[in-house]
């Protein structure tokens, strides 16, 4: 089993748990072509329930 030979200093500790900030951030988002609504891209409309101009959700 591997064991470490020193132990991990806190400022080494701290800095590997400090880069989750980083990694958030707002959803895309793009425009329904059909409803002109905001959706994410590559997800079915919420407002109108079109994806590539099929309906494939009954809203």
């Amino acid at each position: 089993m591997a064991v470490p030979k020193r132990k991990t200093s806190k400022q080494k500790h701290r800095s590997r748990h400090a880069t989750w900030k980083r990694s958030l951030k707002a959803p895309a988002l793009v425009e329904c072509p059909q409803c002109h609504q905001m959706k994410r891209p590559h997800h079915a409309c919420t407002n109108c329930g079109t994806y590539k101009g099929h309906e494939v959700v009954e809203v």
